[in-house]
């Protein structure tokens, strides 16, 4: 299975698959070792590199755009109720009379306005009736009869979707997400079948084509079918451009393009505010967002494949003629002898595969417990990652200033692993993430609603926060389990993790109810889950277990280069802690 990807991804859950799958292709082995060989002779991350690795940050780009566009096109706009006594058509959403025809609390009440006094109506048939005396202070709903801030345009404004009906807008990210569920495993499968340049090119072009069917939606049902058609097929562009990127470069250079490539999908949310700001129409904005993605299609003549997949297809020609192509356009030589060695090699492994079923049910009564923590640690980090995202455009002033800005914080926690992990450690950078995050969102619950500063910023602590924690939990999944289940745990961790991104779309709701009841659900499962990682063994440094005893025994296990002589070579490679 390819990765998935959280976003707000998230971002997303899915870049944690990603690894999984790399885990499944590169995980020590003789061929691998011949082209780790092949790749630092002909340039670990020269200009050939350089070039597919740009083409390769424009789907994480749209993968963020189709992601999370339903945060504009679905959401609810700024109204109150239509006043008849005191609105024509002249009138704006502030007024002078608001203080006694519209209930206030910390805003003016969407959905319901103070009743007519009919007492003071009826002895005063003179009129006019704007005037204090003819109101109560009884509040009464409003129908769909609204004044609107902005000139936004909304499915909400578009269908008449108000009030007691704006579980429909939340249902919208829910089925985005339900997609994305349904499309992982999908384009994991097409992917591994089909090629991952094809299915890169298909799935991207065949996105862009639902997003723009979308923009042409005549009602609600019609616009919720294709969010999620729009998902089921391009899900997969996350993690397979991902997989691309790192597998295009050398060993040495892997973590950096894990981290740079997934910068791209920060970028692309926080340009996707950007552009939200700009066109405030949801059908045009998809048309803006999805139109240009028709051209992935595009990738199918001008991106190689990859060579990993070529080789585990028996395409020995077209691997090698990939290789030629690299060392030529990087100014390397490439040694037909080398060439030939890691073809004849693969023909042999191939020729011996073991196509058995790995011992998963034995695995996941061995390690129940340390299985059970990281699916609620996945389920914690999906949930508060995406959650964070959608309830950033209900913070108070500017919500498309809010959007980008929570992109733009995603970059620096990104980055903040590569320099605390091995430091300090797995298991305790991601405990101290967490609980990082669970005091900012426990904060922000005792900052008066009206305090904007005080909120942005311990928002944006706490995104960058659960961002850090996110990054680390990808590479720290992948080193608690045994080579031989490793792919098949971190995809059941992962994908239990998706019921988070799930019911995020359903927390800016819990508002209604309580307005910090977000940031207190946020802070209590943070702090729960970033206690219990403490349950974790810890993994930096240390040589990555191949049986469930050496997985089991973390705890015990030395240092990398102090344990028995020889494990070192039988694990492979140790460049960097996705090539597992």
């Amino acid at each position: 299975m390819t990765s998935q990807n959280g976003n707000g991804s998230s971002p997303s859950s899915g870049k944690a698959n990603g690894h999984a799958d790399t885990d499944a292709t590169m995980a020590g082995g003789d061929d691998d070792n011949s082209l780790d060989a092949i790749l630092v002779r002909i340039g670990q991350f020269g200009r050939y590199q350089i070039i597919n690795y740009v083409l390769l940050c424009i789907p994480m780009l749209f993968n963020a755009f189709f992601s999370i566009s339903y945060v504009f096109s679905a959401s609810t706009v700024v109204h109150r109720c239509n006043v008849p006594q005191c609105d024509s058509s002249g009138s704006v959403y502030e007024e002078s009379w608001l203080n006694f025809t519209i209930p206030y609390k910390n805003s003016w009440d969407a959905c319901h306005r103070y009743a007519v006094n009919e007492t003071e109506l009826f002895t005063d048939p003179s009129g006019p009736y704007c005037d204090e005396q003819y109101f109560t202070n009884k509040s009464e709903t409003c129908g769909h009869d609204f004044k609107f801030r902005d000139e936004e345009k909304t499915i909400s404004t578009e269908f008449g979707i108000y009030c007691e009906d704006e579980w429909k807008l939340s249902l919208v990210g829910t089925i985005n997400n339900v997609g994305q569920f349904v499309g992982i495993p999908l384009g994991g499968f097409f992917a591994d079948r089909f090629g991952r340049r094809t299915m890169l090119a298909v799935a991207g072009s065949l996105s862009a084509l639902m997003g723009v069917i979308r923009s042409l939606s005549s009602n609600y049902p019609m616009f919720l079918v294709f969010e999620f058609l729009d998902m089921a097929v391009g899900s997969t562009l996350f993690p397979t451009a991902f997989l691309l990127a790192i597998e295009l470069v050398g060993p040495k250079r892997r973590v950096a393009a894990a981290t740079i490539i997934t910068i791209f999908y920060a970028l692309g949310e926080a340009f996707l505010g950007f552009l939200a700001s700009q066109v405030q129409h949801w059908r045009w904005l998809l048309r803006v967002l999805y139109a240009p993605a028709v051209l992935q299609i595009l990738f199918l003549w001008i991106l190689p494949e990859s060579v990993r997949w070529l080789l585990s297809q028996g395409a020995e020609e077209r691997a090698a003629a990939v290789l030629r192509r690299a060392a030529r356009i990087n100014k390397r030589s490439l040694p037909e002898d080398q060439v030939e060695e890691l073809l004849a090699t693969n023909r042999q492994k191939l020729s011996q595969a073991n196509e058995s079923q790995y011992p998963i049910m034995r695995a996941v009564r061995f390690f129940s417990l340390r299985i059970a923590n990281c699916c609620l640690c996945w389920f914690t980090h999906t949930l508060i990652a995406l959650g964070l995202s959608l309830n950033s455009v209900n913070l108070g002033g500017n919500k498309y200033t809010n959007f980008m800005l929570n992109g733009f914080i995603q970059i620096p926690g990104l980055l903040l692993p590569l320099v605390i992990m091995d430091r300090v450690g797995r298991r305790y950078s991601l405990c101290a993430s967490m609980l990082l995050c669970a005091i900012c969102m426990g904060a922000s619950a005792g900052v008066p609603a009206d305090n904007y500063a005080g909120s942005l910023t311990l928002f944006l602590i706490g995104k960058l926060a659960i961002t850090c924690s996110f990054q680390i939990l990808y590479f720290f999944t992948s080193e608690i389990f045994p080579t031989n289940v490793r792919n098949s745990l971190l995809s059941l961790c992962s994908m239990v993790g998706r019921i988070g991104s799930m019911l995020a779309p359903q927390t800016p709701l819990l508002a209604k109810y309580y307005i910090y009841a977000p940031q207190i659900l946020f802070a209590t499962f943070a702090l729960i889950s970033g206690i219990l990682t403490l349950a974790f063994p810890e993994t930096a440094d240390k040589v990555l277990p191949t049986t469930m005893e050496e997985a089991r025994d973390l705890n015990l296990a030395k240092r990398r280069g102090q344990g028995v002589a020889g494990e070192e070579l039988r694990e492979g490679p140790k460049e960097d802690p996705i090539m597992i």
